[in-house]
């Protein structure tokens, strides 16, 4: 016999299992009792939630806006006011995890401890009776429409064999380290129950330079910069945070938030390019200026000196290289064309991306279904009903610190809600 549930989760991430136990609560506060199940295809669950923030989890940030997140405003507007990071913040504690500010605006618990998290939503399905089945990858959901005498149902097929369910809520992420087990199959169920899903890539992950740049010597190096990105000669993107060189290219906050906007284009043919000004907030007039009046006081101080002022000493050498001015130069002996040059690399220095990281690098993935397909007071599907897409699955991603726990957790608070309350007593 098929086992039967109310609510069917399929996916236990940050989104599935916040769904779960907001659809729990809600019941119970209504006086009900559903039977909630949650499939997931790994063995052990929560992997994402224990390698983010670099182990610590970034629970979310103290201050989360429609802007921080790339998809279809409006919408991404409602949902967040739903539930906002001061709720996530009070939620956490009521599960028994204080969370802790940091310079950066980020919200870890106090612990410093991914773990911390991941138990915590685990003992609490516990408490409220949410099954969690592990190994049990979801491959198709089939969708009985009501008729006279019976409500719709779904069937959901997965690696054992098939449960039923009167509510389905998709929560299988995207492709973003695939390692954890996501893999893009939830899109592919949602397909097929006639959503549409855009073109999806990377986001949030670090950049290869081509092998005639210098970054494997600056490997290490850190320091803010602003970062522009520009398609067919027009801005996509202007950015300012801390940028890392590595041995294989560029990463950082940063790089990391502006990836998808070079990505897009290059998808789209749009010859994109990534330039940075090594000196934030200076433009190039500030820049030229700062020189001519150093090499008025300081006649003689020399072009490298001068730049290790301001920048680390191996990037001043690199930079001083790109322009081709000898660093022992004399700043009062250049001559206007090199310190122009000197300039525009300083603050228009364009770098030779090859490609990205790919996927098992990719925090989290860019595109999924369009928003105008779900209802943003219930993520319900407009095209299925008793349908629920939530997190990674849809076309919503948010930049670094904790802005993408944060859709997780306000998705799933809405979907998980309105299934705790259907139907209505």
């Amino acid at each position: 016999m098929t086992p039967s549930y109310d609510i069917a989760i399929v996916g236990a991430g940050a989104a599935g299992l916040a769904a779960g136990i907001f659809a729990a609560e809600t019941a119970r506060t209504v006086g009900r009792s559903l039977r909630i199940v949650l499939l997931d295809s790994a063995r052990k669950i929560g992997a994402k939630i224990l390698v983010s923030g670099g182990g610590r989890c970034n629970v979310t940030h103290e201050k989360i806006s429609p802007e921080d997140f790339n998809g279809a405003q409006n919408i991404i507007r409602n949902i967040l006011a739903a539930f906002d990071e001061r709720a996530t913040v009070r939620w956490f504690e009521s599960l028994g995890v204080p969370l802790k500010h940091e310079e950066t605006g980020k919200l870890f618990p106090v612990s410093d401890s991914a773990r911390t998290v991941l138990t915590a939503l685990l003992r609490r399905c516990a408490e409220l009776g949410v099954s969690i089945l592990t190994e049990h990858q979801v491959s198709a959901v089939e969708y009985t429409r009501a008729t006279v005498g019976s409500e719709a149902t779904f069937t959901l097929q997965h690696r054992h064999g098939l449960v039923s369910a009167r509510r389905v809520i998709m929560a299988t992420g995207g492709r973003s380290l695939p390692r954890t087990g996501s893999d893009g199959t939830g899109w592919q169920i949602v397909r097929r129950l006639g959503h549409a899903v855009t073109d999806t890539f990377p986001a949030l992950v670090p950049l290869l330079l081509r092998e005639e740049m210098f970054h494997t010597e600056l490997a290490g190096l850190s320091l803010p910069v602003e970062l522009s990105t520009f398609a067919e000669g027009k801005l996509l993107d202007r950015r300012t945070g801390s940028l890392l060189w590595t041995h294989f290219g560029i990463s950082g906050p940063v790089v990391m938030d502006a990836s998808r906007h070079w990505i897009r284009a290059h998808a789209a043919n749009q010859s994109p390019e990534l330039r940075c000004q090594f000196l934030p907030s200076q433009n190039f007039e500030h820049i030229e200026k700062w020189l001519m009046d150093t090499a008025i006081s300081r006649p003689r101080v020399s072009v490298g000196k001068i730049l290790t002022e301001r920048l680390p000493d191996r990037l001043s050498a690199m930079l001083v290289r790109v322009a081709s001015i000898p660093p022992s130069t004399l700043l009062s002996q250049l001559s206007r064309t090199q310190r122009r040059t000197l300039v525009h690399t300083l603050t228009s220095f364009s770098f030779p991306v090859e490609c990205d990281r790919g996927w098992n690098f990719a925090e989290v993935t860019a595109g999924g279904v369009p928003l105008p397909e779900i209802d943003y007071r219930t993520m319900e599907s407009r095209i299925v009903p008793g349908l629920y897409l939530i997190g990674e699955m849809l076309d919503c991603d948010g930049r670094i610190g904790g802005f993408n726990f944060q859709w997780a957790w306000a998705t799933g608070y809405l979907a998980g809600r309105a299934c705790g309350v259907w139907p209505a007593p």
